[in-house]
């Protein structure tokens, strides 16, 4: 590799990974057992996440390696500009060229949310040996349609029951080798909040977890490295996919992730490629990105292009299989530009988005009801002694939803619940007001404890002025929302594009037993190994 003031400072050793010393360790362990060079994609990834901080400016990062690039991979097709290539008056990062400078400020403004997650340790790196090469075939010119949806996911964590039907269900729709899990989710402990045994629990909720998807950093340090374009996003959703017959293994982009949710296909897949229906691996540009990888390739999770692209059918469009499958819905998918999405909604609301959950389970059906309310007095008290799933607090809720109904003027959406149960709640409302019971009336919103002056919250001090404040703390008393927002190393500058609600581990995170275990459902947990073997704190072995 050719020499460099910067990187032959003896600095360069320091740790620079936020996953710590003993993960970097690994890595440079994984990429010796490459036939690419070790010390290139080492330093490459380290200045990769110094571009995505501002530290360093992409033409910078272009210039330092481009000839080493050349020189290994005999290309250099990253999507970095080179100086020559960019007017010094208009140069900007790339995540600022994506979301503005006011945004960039913004994203910095957040800090380092995920010291614990860093903590924790786990990953990917797989310290077998590869066995032969990937054939690499040119995939052809690439038209990117200009389309403002971001494909993102706000998870609620204090709602996570920890059953792993995320997991299995990512596995069955992709095909991945068990224990490459493009979906991780891991109970633990960091000192200050504490998970109970896993045979001794009254509720699965009483356990922390942390769910692990791959983040689709809007700035994504791992498609920086990338030599020929084989990691890429894509301009369709924001999607951050592999290309798999483009990869040639190199590995950096796995140096080059701050959230370690890279694999390598070291043998052949478990899945024959003749079991692969084309229609989930390939996106619309034609383009194999979907599907478990090819032998000695990247894979990771990819937010199901398939679906999204509309070759599983127009009603998948908008899903993931991992949304989909989870009992608790707390894994909400959809469009992060829209805020009338379901990540969106839920964020910005998450204990109204739970109570129209609960809601849609409980609630008769409004085709239903009008036959059920038939010879019933128009009055509360006589609906709720006589329809299930309509007592008195239920129509309180219904009642609460319907006045905090807001109009968007964006359509949700494909793909997208919420707002279909809203529409099953106001449908519900409607019907018991044509049976005469006028919900927004002062007698009724009286009775049901919605009015300002007899309001009494589940805390003493709590202000409220107006119908759809009390309306709003009925739904907190209802449901008791998450009191934390974050995203996963945001002082990174990544602009990850998953969204948490809840608990945030700590400096001392550490993984514990989950309520149900990855053999259980069928699965691996190959990263257990290797965090017994590793200190809570970053950077340290045990001896």
């Amino acid at each position: 590799m050719g020499s460099d003031d910067t990187r032959d400072d003896p600095a360069k050793e320091e740790t620079f990974h936020p996953l710590g010393e003993a993960w970097q360790d690994d890595l440079e362990d994984m990429l010796d057992d490459t036939e690419y060079d070790t010390e290139l994609g080492m330093e490459m990834g380290k200045d990769a996440m110094r571009v995505t901080k501002g530290e360093l400016s992409e033409e910078e990062f272009h210039e330092r390696y481009h000839e080493d690039v050349l020189e290994e991979f005999d290309e250099d097709e990253r999507p970095i500009a080179s100086p020559d290539d960019v007017d010094e008056t208009e140069s900007k990062s790339l995540l600022s060229s994506l979301t503005g400078d006011e945004s960039r400020r913004e994203v910095l403004k957040k800090g380092a949310a995920g010291a614990g997650f860093a903590s924790l340790g786990w990953g990917a790196v797989d310290q077998q040996e590869p066995e032969s090469e990937q054939a690499v075939e040119d995939p052809g010119e690439v038209h990117m349609d200009e389309d403002e949806t971001q494909w993102g996911m706000t998870i609620d964590l204090e709602y996570c029951d920890g059953c792993l039907s995320c997991v299995t269900a990512c596995n069955a729709e992709h095909q991945w080798d068990e224990g490459a899990n493009w979906m991780y989710v891991l109970a633990y402990e960091d000192g200050n909040v504490e998970s109970p045994e896993p045979d001794n629990y009254d509720n699965v909720e009483d356990f922390n977890y942390l769910v692990r998807p791959c983040q689709h950093c809007t700035d994504a340090p791992c498609e920086k490295v990338c030599p020929t374009t084989a990691r890429h996003t894509r301009e369709r959703g924001g999607l951050v996919l592999t290309d798999y017959d483009v990869c040639i293994g190199c590995r950096y982009c796995q140096v080059a992730c701050p959230y370690g949710v890279n694999y390598f296909q070291w043998e052949d897949p478990n899945v024959p490629e003749e079991e692969l229906d084309p229609e989930g691996v390939y996106d619309y540009r034609d383009r194999r990105v979907s599907r478990r990888a090819p032998r000695g390739v990247m894979s990771k999770c990819i937010f199901d292009p398939a679906r999204q692209d509309g070759n599983q059918g127009d009603q998948l469009v908008g899903t993931t299989a991992c949304e989909q499958a989870c009992p608790p819905q707390v894994i909400q998918f959809g469009d992060k530009n829209n805020p009338n999405s379901d990540p969106e909604r839920y964020r910005d609301n998450p204990a109204r988005a739970r109570t129209l959950i609960r809601l849609n389970r409980s609630l008769p059906s409004p085709n239903e009801l009008p036959s059920m309310l038939e010879g019933v007095d128009s009055t509360v008290d006589a609906v709720s002694e006589s329809v299930e799933g309509l007592d008195e607090q239920a129509i309180a809720l219904t009642t609460a939803v319907l006045l905090t109904t807001v109009d968007y003027d964006e359509e949700a959406p494909p793909g997208d619940t919420l707002v279909e149960y809203e529409t099953t709640v106001l449908e519900v409302a409607e019907v018991l007001q044509n049976h005469g019971i006028a919900l927004e009336s002062q007698e009724v919103l009286t009775q049901l404890g919605l009015t300002v002056d007899q309001f009494q919250g589940p805390m003493e001090d709590v202000p409220v002025d107006t119908r759809e404040e009390v309306a709003q703390e009925l739904f907190k008393d209802y449901i008791d929302p998450p009191d934390n927002e974050y995203e996963l190393l945001a002082d990174m500058g990544t602009n990850p594009n998953v969204t948490y609600l809840g608990k945030e581990p700590g400096p001392n995170a550490h993984q514990v037993p989950g309520p149900t275990s990855y053999q259980e459902v069928g699965q691996l947990d190959k990263r257990q190994e290797a965090l017994d073997d590793r200190t809570v704190g970053l950077g340290f072995r045990n001896e």
